[in-house]
């Protein structure tokens, strides 16, 4: 049977690990038929480097994970039911939600100020027509009504 397991790497009282695919009855440190990663458990957070794609492909010819592997697969989301995959699902919804939260805020800042602009520019012809000296307002139309007669 094929197991995909670890190998003890590094000095005494420092170890690392690769993640290698081998035969289950070769010794742990011993003839492997290949290495697809490498986990340092030293390092803070630890370090996990796994070629998903070569892990599940030796998971869909049937390899066998040892139970460290089970969990380092799981966390970087190649085995079902993963924290980083959940954490990177929930991660992927917050950004999606911000994003159109941010659509829609500007969207609403656009509106106001077209309905601003427009506003300005209402107010910018009133002043206009009261600096000519027209009639602004309910008076204006009977004003108007004069200026066509007299330009007649």
């Amino acid at each position: 049977m094929v197991r995909i397991r670890l190998r003890r790497m590094g000095k005494r009282h420092q170890p690392s690990y690769r993640v290698v695919v081998a035969d289950s009855e070769s010794p742990r440190d011993g003839r492997f038929i290949e290495n697809i990663g490498f986990y340092n458990p030293r390092n803070d957070p630890a370090t996990i480097e796994i070629d998903a794609e070569r892990a599940r492909y030796w998971l869909s010819v049937g390899a066998q994970p040892s139970e460290p592997v089970a969990r380092l697969l799981r966390k970087i989301g190649v085995l079902g039911g993963g924290e980083v995959a959940e954490e990177q699902a929930v991660a992927e919804e917050q950004a999606e939600a911000a994003v159109a939260e941010a659509a829609a805020e500007e969207a609403a800042v656009e509106e106001e100020a077209v309905g601003e602009e427009a506003e300005e520019a209402a107010i910018e012809e009133v002043e206009e027509e009261v600096d000519k000296g027209a009639a602004v307002g309910p008076e204006a139309e009977p004003a108007a009504e004069a200026q066509d007669a007299e330009a007649e």
